[in-house]
């Protein structure tokens, strides 16, 4: 609760000062304080206009881009760039690893019509899991404050932060990412976290091989991919089994000495 009014203090000092400069420094101090802080439920609409509920993409990681479409220049190498990163996580992921949603703030010119020729036209038309959403003021009002994300009219379009928004498959808001092209393993690092942070509750088996994918799944910049490196899972089992035959050894020199 403390968390939320803290974050609705920063967005009204924000927004007092939005009609005289884009003040870069309190929308990141913003964008960084909705960490850890609950995504909430939202009534969207997907590209043909039917209802959407934010609620429905829970059990999973989820990626959320918020972009406008008359944005000729960052928002179409925003998500350009997203996509080539969605392809790579769930290459080495899974391909259902995780959901990413992209969002259009501008609502009176993003219409679920506009949404549908901007993922057509960035080449994210019908990737599997990544929905293109629009919605109403009221709801992209409280959606981009829930998210830390601020925007504002200017002779260019508006200016905001570039942000995407990774939240964790209980809907808690986990990292913030800026840059228009993001690094693949700036990207991949924290939905790889939260893929394989498989809970001891689910069983110890399940928790160990998440726990071996976590360390063993590692970037290769060579190839810009992600690969499975068994030598760190060679290392792993050399090293259990020269620190079972140390404790042997000094159990049976225990014992000799007795």
């Amino acid at each position: 609760m403390m968390r939320s009014l803290i974050i609705a203090c920063l967005v009204l000092v924000a927004l007092t000062g939005a009609a005289e400069e884009y003040d870069k420094d309190s929308a990141l101090a913003v964008s960084q304080a909705a960490i850890g802080t609950r995504l909430l439920d939202y009534r969207l609409r997907d590209v043909l206009g039917q209802p959407f509920q934010l609620q429905e993409l829970r059990g999973r990681p989820l990626v959320v881009s918020m972009i406008y479409t008359s944005c000729h220049h960052i928002c179409p190498m925003i998500t350009r760039n997203l996509a080539r990163n969605v392809e790579v996580a769930r290459e080495a992921l899974g391909e259902d690893a995780f959901s990413v949603v992209t969002i259009g703030f501008d609502w009176q010119v993003d219409s679920p019509e506009r949404m549908r020729q901007f993922a057509t036209e960035q080449g994210a038309s019908g990737v599997e899991d990544w929905h293109f959403l629009a919605a109403d003021a009221s709801v992209i009002g409280a959606l981009s404050a829930n998210l830390g994300f601020l925007f504002f009219p200017s002779a260019k379009g508006f200016d905001h932060l570039v942000q995407t928004t990774v939240v964790d498959r209980n809907g808690t808001i986990y990292r913030q990412l800026y840059g228009v092209e993001l690094d693949t393993p700036a990207f991949v690092e924290p939905l790889k976290e939260l893929v394989f942070d498989t809970p001891r509750s689910a069983g110890l088996i399940d928790h160990w091989v998440s726990t071996f994918k976590l360390f063993c799944t590692v970037y290769d910049p060579n190839s810009d991919r992600y690969r499975f490196d068994y030598s760190i899972f060679t290392m792993i089992m050399v090293g259990v089994l020269c620190l079972g035959s140390i404790a042997t050894f000094i159990v049976h020199e225990w014992r000799g000495a007795r």
